[in-house]
């Protein structure tokens, strides 16, 4: 049980650094070279970068510690050690890889901000998944709704707006249509990013009820509980047109678990009426937990 325990801890922490992994990537690989400001706090970094030089780790890692600080104070401890795990190891891949790809893989910066928000967008989901975090404006967000009654995705997105608005003013060096496109590229990778993480997080979350006609009723219902472990309800029903009785199977799965119930179903009876709906939300046992 320990060594089961160990190895879902490691487990956790390889998926993130994953993730992280993906996010560097797309920033230094495909938005920096192109000068594309962004959302967070490696946005402020990469700000900083095009206006001074300075290495966006540095600026990343500087600013994390600083709330990270505040966050201590005002949260206590228990904020999570997998968000200061996620800056530091950002911080380092970020420091890098940036000299390690000092040219954009992709010459079209429209593409390349498509690209760079997907990316981050798929790493954040990632990350996210495993209970992991980028600190940041995360943090930010934990601090303000502990004393105001604010939604902290709003909180974020109000971050990120400021942050990426922001890059017009700080670089001042450039022409006023550079610096209006690079802030329009910014709010591009911003968008593709939330988007791209809403179908990550949203599609792990996602389960479907199936209704399932047959008369090997039982050998189905059987093979769905012991073999997937899924709650299953029999119901009596009339068919109309022949007006013959018979029994009506439900349950409910994961998106992701729909194809086993279908291989399932077809090993038993390959003729069996089946109807597959998409459902807003399951709360119980092996689903959501119902919050307040």
């Amino acid at each position: 049980m320990a060594l089961r325990k160990i190895f879902n801890n490691v487990r956790t922490y390889v998926v993130i650094f994953l993730g992280l992994l993906v996010i560097s990537i797309a920033w230094t690989a495909f938005l920096l070279p192109h000068q594309i400001s962004g959302s967070g706090v490696t946005g402020i970094g990469a700000i900083v970068f095009y206006a001074t030089g300075i290495p966006i780790g540095y600026t990343y890692f500087a600013i994390n510690v600083l709330l990270m600080i505040i966050a201590l104070k005002i949260l206590g401890p228990g904020f999570g050690i997998k968000t200061v795990y996620g800056v530091v190891l950002s911080a380092l891949l970020l420091t890098i890889l940036q000299p390690l790809i000092p040219t954009a893989i992709v010459h079209d910066k429209f593409m390349s901000a498509i690209i760079g928000g997907i990316l981050c967008g798929a790493g954040l989901g990632i990350i996210f998944t495993q209970g992991g975090s980028t600190g940041g404006t995360d943090i930010i967000a934990l601090v303000i709704t502990k004393y105001r009654n604010i939604s902290p995705g709003r909180i974020i997105l109000y971050c990120d707006v400021i942050i990426i608005s922001s890059s017009f003013v700080v670089l001042s060096h450039l022409a006023p249509a550079q610096r209006v496109e690079t802030m329009v590229y910014g709010f591009v990778t911003m968008a593709i990013q939330a988007y791209t993480l809403d179908t990550i997080l949203t599609g792990n979350r996602q389960s479907v009820q199936i209704f399932i006609f047959s008369r090997y009723y039982e050998k189905i219902a059987d093979q769905i509980t012991t073999g997937m472990h899924r709650g299953v309800t029999i119901l009596d029903g009339t068919g109309w047109y022949t007006k013959e009785n018979q029994k009506m199977i439900i349950t409910l799965v994961k998106k992701n678990e729909a194809s086993e119930v279908y291989r399932i179903i077809k090993s038993i009876d390959d003729t069996a009426f089946i109807t597959v709906a998409n459902v807003m939300g399951v709360f119980g046992k092996g689903f959501e937990k119902l919050k307040r």
